[in-house]
């Protein structure tokens, strides 16, 4: 692809430190940039992955880093973890704080501390002026009860990630500023209802994603996911919202470049 080219995406979320990728990850990004793909942003989940994805971020000028501690490591989070996440929010590729957020689905750390860790970051994105990025799985009233005790009257600047939930919790984080991405799960054919969610969201609030190397979108469901391949849950959201893919990976450019700070040009 070049700088002329219509249709150029942006991957609001993929785990490029990851383990799958440490055979093949420069190809892994060299892919996702022929597809189409402008900027990759790479999510740390603990202090560790969060400094891998800085200094990934500092290798490929099309990678920019977020990061956080994901509320299933809390519990793990060492003395001075956070203080360090603190830190890595004044590199100069750091675009986001995150992921943070509520998961009731695995039973690893206590309620308590993932609400204490997720206040924590919402207020680090106030004070360092970077979006928040929120994990939500099976924890949606949870999410908004914490945003609504957080907000103080000013749109917050974020983004619910993967998201999978109802139309009505949809709405409400609308209502408090944030966006709203869709990842491969989209594309799944038993997602109708998700589906129909996503038809209703406003065009200016859409980001994609792909949650690499997990949730790999239909056609390639079951394999390792890449950043290439959200190509394939931007053609089903513009189908969605009866769009061309040109037309909706100017649309989700957009509010990725708005929302995280990106270059309006896709880097060579």
């Amino acid at each position: 692809m070049t700088d002329s080219d219509d249709c150029v995406l942006v991957d609001t979320h993929c785990h490029l430190d990851a383990d799958a990728f440490s055979q093949d990850r420069r190809e892994t990004i060299r892919r996702a940039l022929d597809s189409g793909v402008s900027a990759l942003l790479t999510i740390g989940i603990d202090a560790a992955t969060s400094q891998a994805a800085v200094e990934l971020s500092e290798q490929y000028p099309q990678v920019f880093a977020v990061v956080g501690i994901q509320p299933n490591y809390v519990h793990e989070a060492a003395p001075g973890d956070w203080d360090r996440i603190v830190a890595l929010t004044d590199h100069p590729r750091v675009v986001g704080v995150g992921e943070t957020g509520l998961d009731n689905y695995w039973d690893f750390a206590p309620a308590d501390l993932q609400t204490e860790y997720f206040r924590r970051h919402i207020r680090l994105s106030r004070s360092s002026g970077l979006p928040f990025v929120v994990h939500c799985r099976e924890a949606e009233a949870e999410v908004v009860a914490v945003l609504r005790q957080e907000f103080d009257g000013t749109p917050f600047r974020g983004v619910m990630h993967s998201f999978c939930g109802s139309p009505d919790i949809a709405r409400e984080c609308l209502d408090l500023g944030l966006h709203i991405s869709f990842a491969g799960m989209l594309t799944f054919r038993r997602n109708e209802e998700l589906r129909k969610t996503a038809a209703g969201i406003p065009a200016d609030r859409l980001l994609v994603e792909t949650d690499a190397p997990w949730l790999a979108p239909h056609p390639h469901r079951g394999k390792r996911n890449e950043p290439a391949w959200v190509r394939h849950t931007a053609e089903c959201l513009a189908g969605l919202h009866q769009m061309n893919l040109e037309e909706m990976a100017r649309q989700t450019t957009c509010n990725a470049r708005r929302l995280f700070g990106l270059p309006e040009r896709p880097l060579p």
